[in-house]
């Protein structure tokens, strides 16, 4: 064999060792194969993201924080149904009242520190007359990102919503418009002999969602696209129900818990004593399936035997409610770290018609560790 030849085929005997040692470190380097497809991440997991709320829970509360201001023209007797946001350093709450004729109306206060509730002053909005003295009531005020617009969402008979680039003015708040002309043939069919009320509206990133209660033990949702809201409410379906009607009576509230997946229910029940109380239900999707979390009278999520009121006791009632949330927008989200729930109740003494019930509003600050 000639030198050129022997040269030759000593370079494609090196080349052949380069080449199969490539291929053995990149098969050393790849991942092992596997019949099972990989483990979704921790924030896809529902078991462990709903860890980050607790399953039993603890409040110390406020005494009376806000209580009726009736003046010359507004014969005020309670305060109820509260919906609150922090916005340019001040806590902004809407709230329906009643009169001593039983007309019901909403009223607004603002104030920067929660010492000043009490004296802050009350605005009416049946004296915006673009609301005027029509029946409203169950505010739910929030921002709408994608519209740069404020919605405060009440009950008309319909599930209604004005508008406002302004929360801190009551004045600025539009006509009332309906985000559905007529009780969904579902709600009908359901509702037997409650009444359709209590609107909350939350949205995802693609989705909005209008949730309401009957007063029968159903809560129903409709949704709508983010691009399309505030119109194109449809497909209203039951979203959980009980076939004890006090179960899930009313005051259902829908919010996202920070850093998870994971979606928290608040609903207002009548317990075995009279009194309400709220349970709790949890779920992965605004559109899943909700499952108890802290839903009975002996666990429940805020009832009268897990709150303390170190200024006395003026309540038995923890009823309809809201939760503070972390922001003011549509997601509605909370930090379950954080728990603070702005609430009604009432003197345990009181009784007689529903409108004439001396509701106020306190403040429950949760104490379980998170």
């Amino acid at each position: 064999m000639s030198a050129s030849r022997l040269r030759s085929r000593l370079r494609t005997a090196r080349l052949a060792v380069v080449l199969l040692l490539g291929l053995a470190l990149a098969l050393s380097a790849a991942p092992a194969r596997s019949s099972s497809p990989p483990a979704p991440a921790a924030e896809e997991q529902g078991d462990v993201t709903a860890a980050a709320l607790p399953s039993t829970y603890r409040w110390n509360s406020s005494a009376q924080l806000i209580s009726p201001r009736p003046d010359a023209t507004h014969n005020i007797v309670s305060v109820k149904d509260p919906t609150v946001v922090r916005h340019n350093g001040r806590w902004h709450v809407y709230m329906t009242t009643a009169n001593t004729a039983g007309q019901w109306s909403l009223a607004y206060t603002s104030f920067t520190d929660w010492s000043q509730a009490a004296s802050a002053p009350h605005h009416f909005l049946n004296n915006n007359p673009n609301i005027g003295n029509r029946y409203a009531a169950a505010p739910h005020v929030f921002y709408f990102a994608p519209r740069n617009e404020w919605y405060l969402v009440y009950q008309t008979g319909l599930p209604s919503y004005s508008v406002s680039t302004d929360p801190s003015n009551p004045q600025s708040w539009s006509a009332p418009r309906n985000f559905q002309s007529s009780m969904p043939d579902i709600v009908r069919q359901n509702i037997g002999n409650g009444h359709w009320l209590d609107y909350w509206v939350i949205c995802d990133t693609s989705m909005c969602y209008l949730f309401s209660a009957d007063d029968n033990g159903h809560i129903y949702r409709a949704e709508t696209t983010v691009g399309e809201f505030p119109n194109g409410f449809r497909n209203t379906q039951i979203a959980i129900q009980d076939s004890n009607r006090y179960a899930l009576f009313e005051g259902e509230a829908v919010y996202r818990v920070q850093g998870t997946n994971t979606y928290l229910m608040i609903v207002e029940a009548i317990g075995s004593d009279g009194r309400r109380y709220y349970r709790s239900f949890t779920s992965t999707s605004l559109n899943g399936q909700w499952r108890p979390l802290a839903a009975t009278e002996a666990n429940p999520f805020s009832r009268s035997n897990n709150v303390s009121f170190p200024s006395g006791t003026w309540t038995r009632d923890i009823s309809h409610g809201e939760l503070l949330r972390t922001g003011a927008d549509q997601t509605m989200t909370i930090d379950p770290c954080n728990l603070q729930l702005l609430y009604q109740g009432m003197n345990p003494s009181a009784g007689g018609d529903y409108s004439q019930l001396p509701w106020r509003l306190g403040l429950a600050t949760n104490t379980t560790s998170c």
